[in-house]
This record gives structure tokens, sequence and C-alpha cells, in this order.
């Protein structure tokens, strides 16, 4: 970067080219972990999804696992003083720069980085290996694959990364001062300025056969582009290959390049361009065809900008909707943007920066880099205060089915349904116990929205309460007896010819110790009868008659009736009462001898024989 000891000077985005994003994906930055010490990048190896490796421009790298912050350092390559190798130069850009894990990590432990030398000041690509005991710690044994000489302390780039090629691509600065003093950026028998590319699986000096000018002299044989400034931070799309560069630009304006996968010796234009603004400086013909514009680039006076960080093509599950989508931003500004970059056109270009803000304290001011872990996901590094944010829908990243994708993604691609409309899948909902009684995965409240019967109300879809039938509902109006109580019927259980358990018809509010019985038929009625209304239509067959029961004194309406229909559908006396599906309507009777006709009924329930 420029300058890492400037301050933020947060300014008003008004970028003219700013356009509503097409997506209504809304974000937010949730603080992932804090205490870290002037923290530059963060990766993981590949297919390891509990860990997140932390690079301190210090030297050390630090290790979370499962969400802690392990205390034992994963290396240290910083003073002896301070416990490390003593390997590197800090101060300014000058640091422990960048880190990449070999693809094959898992089988060989091989992990990359890059770091400005202690004694020299020059550039350092060197190779590790993890402990062979230790899988959180790493061995101290060191093999330098590369060293470029610095002829000033700053611009020295920093960023390494594997391509899905399998190969190591390293991004150089221009060597530092201002404006390119040496125009190391244009000069290809320079390292500087450049994108680099090496094959770590071949023999030093580790030169793939298909680099751009791979060749005897000038230029030279690890070029892959030219004409950078100092790209800090670039990044692969994890899904195309493709390349996107982040280059900070001079005074006036910063940029954002782009490379399709497998594209190679391309001139970003520095030191004649900056952005798509000729500086005036010679080493190039300014706006040449043979130049390769920026796919971005904004002026540092729009908003307090000074520096771009590069970022990453977002590839993960957590954010559903954003796919394919680059963010990036400016250290200074602490602005961060998003687009999408299809087919050489930009679209979706949306400013993330409040929406990214955290509420209240603490607060991104200095970001130095975005990362990205194993499964996709984002993060953005704040330099100054030592804390890392992951980039989150609103209202946080919920996964209640496990399956590693957040659940409104789930919900939106359709791997989950919320029948209910509350944001859950159907199947935490059911987990969480809604009721899903005939195991379709959809809870039975679904169900019956969606048209499924339930004739009683009791939040059950008939076909699980009797299948083959209609469960019980009550129906018709009861007769008020002599203590003007107005008697309910009622049941407990299902008419279900298969269950163990009884189906009983009962009645409260009768009068007490008289005796009651059932009518019950196969159709319902309202006709009027003994001063009230008849609800079972003809003909209509009776149990026998029972006790109300209830006080022993006295005439009040305490009396119950409490009638075992299940006993008479079992005992094959009526075999009618023996047909799956077969409706039937029952009410009960009783006597009440103060009444005009010395009887009461009490409302009806119809229902149907199940299985």
């Amino acid at each position: 970067m420029r300058h890492f000891a400037k301050s933020a000077a947060l300014g008003a985005l008004a970028l003219a080219a700013a356009s509503p994003s097409a997506l209504a994906q809304t974000l937010q930055a949730t603080l992932f972990k804090s205490g870290f010490s002037q923290p530059v990048y963060l990766c993981s190896p590949p297919g390891d999804t509990t860990r997140q490796f932390v690079v301190e421009q210090g030297g050390k790298i630090r290790i979370i696992k499962n969400g802690t912050t392990l205390t034992t350092n994963f290396l240290n390559l910083g003073s002896a003083a301070g416990g490390g190798l003593g390997k590197i130069s800090t101060g300014s850009e000058r640091g422990l720069l960048g880190l990449a894990f070999h693809p094959n990590y898992a089988q060989n432990g091989y992990f990359y980085v890059n770091y400005t030398a202690a004694t020299s000041g020059a550039t350092v690509i060197a190779r590790y290996q993890v402990s062979p005991t230790n899988a959180d710690v790493a061995s101290t044994t060191e093999l330098v694959l590369l060293t470029i000489a610095q002829p000033f302390s700053n611009h020295n780039g920093g960023c390494i990364q594997f391509g899905l090629d399998g190969k190591l691509y390293i991004a150089t600065g221009d060597g530092g001062s201002a404006n390119d003093p040496n125009n190391a950026a244009q000069n290809t028998s320079s390292l500087l300025g450049k994108m680099l590319r090496l094959d770590i699986n071949l023999p030093a000096p580790y030169i793939p056969a298909d680099n751009p000018y791979v060749g005897a002299g000038a230029p030279l044989d690890e070029i892959w582009h030219i004409g950078l400034r100092n790209p800090f931070r670039f990044s692969f799309d994890r899904s195309t290959g493709d390349m996107y560069i982040g280059d900070v630009g001079q005074n006036a304006v910063e940029e954002i390049d782009f490379a399709p996968a497998g594209g190679s010796g391309r001139n970003y234009g520095w030191r004649c361009m900056e952005g798509n603004t000729s500086t005036g400086l010679s080493g190039c013909t300014p706006n040449s065809p043979a130049l390769t514009a920026p796919l971005r680039d904004y002026t540092q006076a729009s908003g307090g900008h000074c520096s771009a960080i590069g970022g990453y093509v977002y590839r993960g599950s957590t954010v559903c909707g954003l796919q394919g989508t680059y963010f990036y931003g400016d250290y200074c500004s602490s602005a961060i943007w998003s687009l999408r970059y299809v087919n050489g056109q930009v679209s979706s270009f949306t400013v993330r920066t409040t929406e990214l803000e955290p509420a209240g304290t603490p607060t991104i001011n200095s970001i130095s880099s975005f990362g990205e872990d194993a499964s996709g996901e984002l993060y953005i590094l704040d330099y100054s205060d030592g804390e890392i944010y992951r980039i989150d829908p609103a209202g946080g990243a919920l996964d209640c089915n496990t399956n590693g994708v957040a659940d409104g993604c789930d919900l939106q691609n359709g791997t989950s349904l919320d029948c209910n409309s509350n944001g859950i899948p159907d199947e935490c909902d059911i987990a969480g116990g809604l009721p899903d009684c005939n195991a379709n995965g959809r809870p039975d409240s679904c169900d019956i929205a969606s048209g499924a019967p339930d004739v009683n109300g009791n939040g059950i879809p008939d076909s699980c309460e009797c299948q083959g039938g209609t469960p019980p509902s009550t129906y018709c109006t009861a007769k008020m007896n002599s203590q003007f109580c107005v008697p309910a019927i009622g049941y407990q259980g299902t008419p279900s010819l298969s269950s163990a358990g009884p189906f009983r018809i009962t009645a409260t509010n009768l009068l007490n110790n008289k005796q009651g019985l059932v009518f019950y038929g196969f159709a319902q009625a309202a006709a009027p009868f003994q001063g009230g209304t008849l609800c079972v239509q003809g003909p209509v067959k009776r149990t026998p008659a029972a006790n109300t029961g209830g006080s022993t004194t006295g005439n009040n309406c305490t009396g119950t009736f409490n009638y075992d229909f299940k006993a008479l559908m079992t005992s094959g006396s009526d075999p009618l009462l023996q047909i799956v599906g077969q409706p039937v309507n029952a009410q009960i009777w009783s006597r009440d001898p103060a009444d005009t006709y010395t009887t009461n009924l009490t409302d009806a329930v119809r229902f149907q024989i199940c299985q």
C-alpha cells in the first residue's frame, strides 16, 4: 500500500458512476475477531473450514481455530527480541505481506510467504512447512524461492496467490519512491511492477514453460503481466480463475485491473497511465491499444480515497444472490464497493460502505485487506484497530439445518421451503417442534392453510386424525335444562377401528343423577323435538342408558356423561359402524323431570369411522 500510517479520511462517497444495485441482498459486517496487531491478510488452507490464518505486518502468522484465536503463533518471522526468527524488516510498507497455501497443503504441508528481508529490504518469496507433530505450528526451516532487490522502501506489492492452474502468482510493486523513477514497471528486464508466475513443483528457478516471455535474455521469464504500480492485493475468482488486481495509484487515480483465466502478457499502463488517465510520464504510449485499461477506476479526490484494496469474487454460501460479485475497497476512506464483471461489462455496481459499517462501535477505520476462507466467505481486515469482520447477510448468517448453506439461501434457491413465511426453513420448524403428523416435510399448519381439511379446527389435518374418514366436530344447538344450564357434548380420541385407544362421546352440564343415553344415526338433522332440536336424522338408534352421576343431593348441573362409542363400533352389533368412511351423527339425551317434556338434549357431534 502507499502509506499504512495514513489516517482514514472518511469522506462522502460521490462516485458519479454509482447506480443502485440490481441485487436486493442487504449485508452487514459482523465482528469476527479482534486483538490483532496490524493485520494485513487472512486466508485458509484449501478445504480447511475450521481455521483462518491471519498475517500481521510485524511478522506473525496467527490462527483462528473454530472461532478462537490460538495463543501460540503458527509462525513468527518478526524480531528475535519479540520471539521471532528475525527475518523481516518492518515499518512503512515493509514487513510480512503475503501468505499462500500450496493447493496440496493437506498432503505436503507447504505454504509460502512474501516478506521484506531484515538486512537488505529485498522482497523474499520463501517456502515453509507445517510441523509434522502439530498442525497449528510451522517448522522454522526456510527455502527461499525468489529474492528481488528493492531500490526504495515503499511499493513492495506483497500479495501471493495460487491460481486454479496450480501456479504461484506474485505481485510486485515498481520499486518505490514516486512516479517509478526507474521506469521499472515497463522494463521487462526488471521483476518490479509486475505480476510474476512460478511453478513451485519444478526445480529452481521454477519457470513454467507457458509463461509469455520464456526464452533467452530479456524479457525475464518469470513475468506474466507488466505495467503495475503497487498491486498490494489481488485474487482469483475460485470458480472461473479470472484475476482481479487492486493497483494503488500515485496521487490521483486508483484502479482495479482484470485478466481472464489463462490470459497473460498484459500491460496495465503504469507509469504512463494512472487508471484511465495519462500521467504525462514516459515509458509507454498513453491510451495505446497495447495497454489494458482497468475494469474500474476512481479518483482519490472523490471521497478521501488513497489506496485501492483489491478484494475477492464472492463464492460462498452464506450471502445468497451475490455469487459472482466482486468486493473491493479503499484503505484511507474505508469505502467498500461491489460489482459484477461479465463479458467485459461492469454491472450491479454498488456502494457498500454504509451497510457494511458496523452499528455503534467498533468501526472499520483502515481497510488493509479482504480475506477469503475455505468456504468462500469474505472478511474485512481493519489495520489500525486490529479487527476482522465477516461479510454476512443482514441479521446474521443462520444455518438451522446445518447443510453448510445459509437459511436465506436455502429458501431463495428452493433447496428449502418456508410455507409459513417466517424466514425459517420448514424442516427446521418441524425439528423445533411444529407438528408434521403426515411426515410430508411441511408443518401441519401449512397443510391446513393450503387446503387440507381440518373440520374440527384443532390444527391437525383430518388425514392424520382419522385416516379414511373425517375427524369429529360438533354442530347443532343444545336445549337449556330446567336448572338453566346448557349441556355440551364432547369427544375424546378418534373413531378409529384400528387404534388401541377408546373413542368417547361425553357431555357436561347435565342434571345430576339422571338417566342418559346416546342417540346416533347416519345423517345430521335439525328437527324440533321435545322442546329442543333433534340433531340426528332417523332412523335414530339408542345406546343403553347410564346414570349421569354428579352431586348426590339436590338438583344441579353437576351431571356428566361418558360413553365409549369405540366399544360399540368393535362389538359388531351394528355392522354399519365397522365400515371405514361411514358418517355418524350422535347426540346425548338425558332425563329432566322438571322440564315440560321431562327431557334434555345436548348439541351433536359428527364424525366418520376411520381406519
